[in-house]
């Protein structure tokens, strides 16, 4: 039997949140922007050989739409915050929405992944990097640049959250999973 996870895909408006989802959900590239208001999927997938049943909430990034947003972080367990590396205020805003989210779930530290989407757009980059990674270290969360137009890093995206979700499981469980063994890498000498 998969085990259930609830994930909630947050950002400013423009950052791509939908493209993330549905390249993920179903490999397909939205070419025009529509935005969401709310929109729920659930994929099983197996992740380090366990089934998985995940449940995702893609959630609109318009202003108008703030009031929602309590109750999009009060239904999810773990998070994808996504801002675009093209807009600098995207990245504010995905630091305001992180803050929210602690302060909606009263904790200290939820499952989270910080996403710079669109570095197919490198020659329009304003956020550094580093910038997103600062971010995301600052606030205890996994990091990947992504593109959800040229799929790049969007598997291993939902991957690290569901594992991060595993952990946190687990101890809430008062049991601590074993770490992965790094994969050992052969070099030619």
């Amino acid at each position: 039997m998969a085990t259930e996870y609830h994930i909630v895909v947050l950002g400013s408006g423009g950052a791509g949140k939908s493209a993330i989802t549905m390249r993920y959900l179903h490999n397909h590239f939205i070419l025009q922007y529509d935005p969401t208001i709310e929109d729920s999927y659930r994929k099983q997938v197996v992740i380090d050989s366990d089934a998985c049943l995940l449940d995702i909430l893609d959630t609109a990034g318009q202003e108008e739409f703030s009031a929602l947003s309590s109750q999009w972080i009060r239904s999810g367990e773990g998070f994808i915050i996504a801002y675009t590396i093209t807009d600098s205020k995207s990245l504010e805003e995905a630091r305001e929405i992180q803050a929210r989210t602690l302060r909606v779930k009263d904790a200290d530290a939820v499952p989270t992944v910080i996403v710079g989407n669109k570095v197919d757009l490198e020659d329009q980059r304003t956020v550094s990097t580093a910038e997103g990674v600062e971010f995301a270290k600052s606030v205890g969360a996994s990091f990947f640049e992504t593109s959800a137009k040229d799929n790049i890093n969007i598997h291993e995206t939902f991957a690290a959250l569901v594992r991060a979700m595993r952990e946190t499981r687990a101890k809430a469980a008062g049991k601590l999973l074993p770490k992965s063994k790094p994969k050992k890498r052969c070099a030619i000498l």
